[in-house]
């Protein structure tokens, strides 16, 4: 018969459980796209849903390693994050703000004719 968890975690020592937590807790500080929405809960078809796109099309977006920055934002939203970007310095952290408010890259091409 399969051991609970929680039992075989009680034999476990305070210093099993510790790196154990810490573990647990760098694998949830980091992850790719597709483990977020699966984390949330969610499977590319309902994503896709929120995003009002297809499910290839979300398929294909946690496959990629360069997007706009816009895409990202809206995927996060989507998944009920908000995105912020951080530039680390050996001095310290700054957060970037000119991504909050970026216009449609559409409407902008409108407005330059």
């Amino acid at each position: 018969m399969a051991k609970k968890f929680e039992e075989l975690r009680a034999k476990m020592s305070p210093e099993s459980r510790a790196r154990s937590k810490a573990l647990a807790d760098k694998l949830r500080a980091e992850m790719p796209l597709h483990g977020l929405r699966q984390a949330r809960g969610l499977s590319q078809e309902s994503l896709a849903t929120r995003l009002n796109v297809k499910q290839p099309s979300i398929a294909k977006l946690e496959q990629r390693t360069d997007m706009y920055i816009s895409t990202l934002r809206d995927h996060i939203r989507a998944l009920g994050g908000e995105l912020e970007i951080i530039a680390r310095f050996p001095e310290g952290e700054v957060k970037i703000t000119n991504f909050a408010q970026l216009p449609d890259p559409a409407h902008k091409e409108a407005q330059d004719d």
